[in-house]
């Protein structure tokens, strides 16, 4: 599965939760942080599609998508503990702790496989 697959879906997950989250709290820094980290991830999703549509891989997508997934995995995880609610962090938390291990596991196998060309 390619990282893109996957980085383009979560990012507008994040960026509805961030608006949801403004809407029904007012809270801005739902709206920030949810919107501003799912659109990084929907540009970084972006540029790992048209660099595999050119047969390559966008190291420095995959790069953006780990640190962005490692940092709310850490930051949500941190609310849970101290909250103990499940809605946002701990699903935050859990989904972004899923993307990280899916993106570590594309960077020690050396990013997108890039199917060789039918003769």
């Amino acid at each position: 599965m390619h990282d893109f697959c996957f980085t383009i879906p979560y990012g507008l997950i994040l960026v509805a939760g961030g608006v949801m989250g403004y809407l029904k709290k007012g809270s801005v820094a739902s709206l920030g942080g949810g919107a501003g980290t799912g659109f990084i991830l929907i540009l970084a999703g972006y540029l790992s599609l048209k660099a595999f549509e050119k047969r390559k891989n966008n190291y420095f997508a995959l790069a953006i998508e780990t640190v962005c997934a490692a940092a709310l995995t850490f930051i949500m995880g941190q609310r849970y503990l101290q909250t103990s609610k499940i809605m946002p962090a701990g699903l935050l938390a859990g989904i972004s702790g899923l993307m990280t291990a899916f993106y570590l596991y594309k960077v020690a196998t050396g990013g997108n496989h890039i199917p060789s060309k039918a003769e």
